[in-house]
């Protein structure tokens, strides 16, 4: 029988019972207490440790409890057989650069997809926390709503029509963790084969989405006001996918006339073989970053003037406070909630309650107000410094897209390919993005127009990017692109 000469440190914040717990499954797991070896009991222990009986018992009942220890009745406690028992290494802590994916080689990086994680609002979101699970809120870890917390749809509802001119009601509002997510849904509603017209180039995880779930997506081609709407009467699609306040990638904003000839289509009668709500028009509009919006009022919401009951609304919150934050919700037409109730009620929320309650407090306490004025301000002044930086382009290439968003679009004119100026920028330690990869087609110059976009224009995301980040990457594509 082994002694188990234990080293006890009584100022340790670590209470004692886990000391010896700690010291005879390390023990154990090493080797230095073999199998069928028998331990002192727990009177003798604790007399030879000072310390209390009941702090050794504590000790040994959590070894039994996890299978290293067996306790025989009038014999004592007997070391178990570790074959086929789980042992959970530690692994050594990896500094930030190694646990980082989005950390490389590059020094700068212009990603289209940033968002500035230093002003995340740490103090309000620890407090939020806090109070949230102090309370004994034992319901927050049932399962809930398949359509998200009341008290948060309820206060998305609010806020979008405030903020969005979204006329939404609670009961008509799905929470779900993120977009891709909220997608999936609509195809588990319309079911696959469903014909659905998309804008190229476009957001390509919801392309491969609803690809991948074999739906038939058919191609419309743009202009200056997004998605032409005589071209996309040619088409049999029952769902149009647009993003008509900012289109990604191109940054194009809507005007009014293109949105109200959207709806139209949306709502023609003649167009109708059926009266299921399920084989009728409707139109996704993906709302990812009104937020942010740099030149004139903020354009409402396309839901807002919608009549007839034809659009789906989506938006999140991922973009304006973090990616992390998997917190999307969809706005369902009143005809589509037969749909939703038979098709896709059964599907439970995939976002935590404990999240969901977060978010609502976060909105109602007035956090998310100040939050959203706070980044505006930020990444306007990014925004302007990129533009002022990019003066010194002016002989070489083009600016769109800088009304709003987090990125804008270089379209050389100096006979410069796309894939030649990342490689120059790479060069120089700086990485930029193609816009040919968001385009659908393998032949992306079909749909390029007559600038050949598709060719030679790049993405300058500036959200993860400081002012001085900004000025310093700015003097490296000069190095790169006007040298």
């Amino acid at each position: 029988m082994n002694d188990l000469a234990i080293n006890l440190n009584v100022h340790s914040q670590t209470p004692l019972y886990e000391q010896i717990y700690s010291y005879i499954k390390n023990e154990i797991q090493t080797g230095g207490l073999p199998f069928r070896e028998r331990l002192p009991s727990s009177r003798k222990l604790a007399d030879y440790l000072q310390v209390s009986r009941t702090t050794v018992n504590q000790a040994y009942d959590q070894l039994v409890s996890e299978g290293y220890l067996e306790a025989v009745p009038q014999k004592g406690y007997f070391v178990c057989d570790l074959e086929g028992l789980i042992q959970l290494q530690p692994k050594p802590v990896m500094q930030a650069s190694e646990c980082d994916p989005a950390e490389s080689a590059y020094t700068y990086d212009f990603s289209p997809h940033g968002v500035d994680l230093n002003s995340f609002p740490h103090n309000a979101w620890r407090k939020l926390s806090k109070d949230l699970l102090m309370e004994e809120n034992k319901y927050l870890f049932r399962l809930g709503d398949p359509q998200g917390e009341p008290q948060l749809r309820s206060t998305i509802a609010t806020y979008l029509h405030q903020a969005r001119g979204v006329n939404a009601q609670p009961e008509r509002i799905v929470v779900g963790a993120g977009n891709d997510f909220l997608l999936l849904l609509l195809c588990s509603m319309f079911g696959s084969g469903t014909k659905i017209a998309m804008e190229s180039p476009t957001y390509r995880k919801a392309y491969d989405l609803f690809h991948n779930l074999s739906n038939d997506v058919r191609i419309v081609e743009m202009d200056e006001s997004g998605m032409r709407v005589d071209e996309l009467e040619k088409t049999d699609a029952q769902l149009a996918y647009v993003m008509p306040s900012h289109q990604y990638p191109l940054g194009t904003v809507m005007p009014l006339k293109r949105r109200m000839q959207l709806l139209a289509w949306a709502a023609d009668e003649r167009k109708r073989g059926s009266k299921d709500p399920g084989s009728e028009r409707y139109i996704i509009e993906d709302d990812y970053d009104s937020e942010f919006r740099y030149k004139g009022k903020p354009i409402p919401a396309l839901q807002g003037y919608d009549r007839a009951d034809r659009v789906i609304y989506i938006g999140t919150f991922s973009r304006s406070i973090a990616p992390s934050i998997r917190v999307s919700y969809m706005v369902l037409p009143q005809r589509l909630m037969g749909l939703y109730q038979s098709r896709a009620r059964n599907i439970s929320s995939t976002v935590s309650r404990v999240d969901q309650m977060l978010i609502a407090g976060f909105l109602n306490q007035g956090y998310y107000e100040r939050h959203l004025n706070r980044m505006r301000s930020v990444y306007r002044n990014r925004h302007d410094a990129l533009l002022e930086e990019l003066r010194a382009f002016r002989s070489i290439c083009r600016v769109s897209g800088e009304n709003a968003g987090v990125h804008l679009l270089l379209t050389f004119t100096n006979g410069m390919t796309e894939e030649e100026a990342i490689r120059r920028a790479a060069e120089q330690g700086v990485l930029v993005y193609g816009l040919s990869d968001y385009y659908l087609t393998q032949d992306a110059r079909q749909y390029a127009g007559k600038s050949n976009m598709a060719q030679n224009t790049v993405l300058l995301g500036f959200a993860n990017l400081t002012e001085q980040e900004i000025h310093e990457s700015a003097g490296r594509l000069r190095s790169a692109w006007l040298a």
